[in-house]
């Protein structure tokens, strides 16, 4: 069974890869990554939140609580830059 059809929240990255390029995906893999989370999935398991608050005209994650309840507040534009693309790691489920 994939990891997409178990409800229990225990799906792991099967590897992990670090990004080359800028993307919007790695823009707010970024972003997750700084609030401490490895990714969508694993926030929205921890939180417990169906939608994660994102600018609507980039699409880019608009604010993120941390794991000790304190939020991180981005802009609409791209915060990641070119230096910081390969300290952020893509996983694969």
């Amino acid at each position: 069974m994939s990891c997409a059809a178990l409800l229990d929240g225990n799906c792991q990255p099967k590897s992990m890869s670090r990004a080359r390029q800028w993307t919007d995906e790695i823009e707010n893999l970024y972003r997750f990554q700084q609030a401490g989370y490895r990714d969508e999935r694993e926030y929205r398991q921890v939180k417990q939140v169906e939608l994660v608050d994102r600018w609507p005209e980039t699409g880019f994650v608009k604010k993120l609580q941390r794991r000790d309840n304190t939020f991180y507040y981005y802009n609409r534009k791209r915060e990641c830059e070119d230096k910081e693309v390969r300290k952020v790691k893509v996983y694969a489920y």
